[in-house]
């Protein structure tokens, strides 16, 4: 198994090129240039509270010819600045092991999302040799889903260091 593969992650995912997805906390694009390479017609929004990564991640979809990833500087626990129901697909990498307020995280992507879209959550395991002191229990992330109506539709392991869910809201 390798450290973390977004396309393997990826392929986990029964990912239709039409759909219009968002990185929460994309940095410098490491899921969502893989992601948008995948959504040939679709669109994906790459959002990060830092300027740096977003523009480091713009001059790679130049370089690479990427036209469909549109970077948005916003800090996700407060606002996505992305339209209600607009999403089919909100992904959560490496992000809430960072974040203050899981829950409200968490419920800026449901309202980001359509009725019956995903939302992938890839985090470093609990007892993880490398990553942040502070990791999210997938116990933890479970609860929170449940008390804002998410379905959990796949746990799995997403690399020797990282545990992966997908939900779905209903």
């Amino acid at each position: 198994m390798a450290f973390l593969n977004p396309s393997k992650v990826l392929d986990i995912l029964d990912l239709k090129e039409s759909l219009t997805a968002a990185d929460f906390g994309s940095g410098s694009g490491g899921w969502a240039i893989p992601l948008a390479k995948r959504l040939k017609q679709g669109k994906v929004y790459a959002i990060d509270i830092l300027q740096e990564p977003l523009s480091a991640l713009k001059s790679k979809t130049r370089l690479e010819n990427i036209l469909n990833i549109e970077t948005v500087k916003s800090d996700v626990e407060r606002t996505s600045k992305l339209l209600s129901n607009s999403c089919d697909l909100i992904l959560m990498t490496n992000l809430l092991f960072e974040v203050d307020d899981k829950k409200k995280t968490m419920e800026e992507g449901k309202r980001v999302l359509k009725k019956g879209g995903k939302l992938l959550i890839v985090d470093w395991k609990k007892g993880a040799p490398l990553g942040p002191k502070d990791k999210v229990s997938v116990e933890e992330i479970k609860k929170i889903a449940r008390e804002i109506d998410f379905k959990l539709e796949k746990e799995f392991e997403a690399g020797l260091y990282h545990w992966g869910m997908v939900f779905k809201r209903s």
